[in-house]
């Protein structure tokens, strides 16, 4: 069990433990596919949708395209953790999407 005390994380196992992993699927109700991935106090919430289409440059090629997107909520840090907007993304984000779309180029 672990217990968050003024920033500092107390826990209940040694540092090189693993963490109890529990995944929950179908976890949004609105979405085709979706996941709440849980370890110790750390969550991460994935979702797929689908969308009609390709990039101009695929048209007529008979291909299909896969995004992906990555975001932390507000709260999910301290200091809270500002919305990414108008598309001006942290190198951070930047660097964690790339990682999404190798591992979904590699499949």
């Amino acid at each position: 069990m672990e217990t968050k005390h003024a920033g500092t994380i107390y826990r209940s196992y040694s540092a090189d433990a693993l963490r109890p992993v529990t995944l929950q699927c179908g976890f949004l109700e609105r979405v085709p596919g979706s996941v709440l991935y849980s370890a110790g106090l750390t969550r991460v919430l994935c979702t797929a949708t689908f969308e009609e289409g390709v990039p101009p440059f695929l048209e007529g090629r008979g291909s299909g395209w896969a995004t992906a997107e990555y975001d932390l909520f507000p709260g999910s840090t301290l200091p809270r953790h500002a919305r990414e907007r108008d598309g001006k993304l942290s190198g951070r984000t930047q660097e964690i999407q790339r990682l999404i779309g190798r591992n979904y180029s590699s499949v």
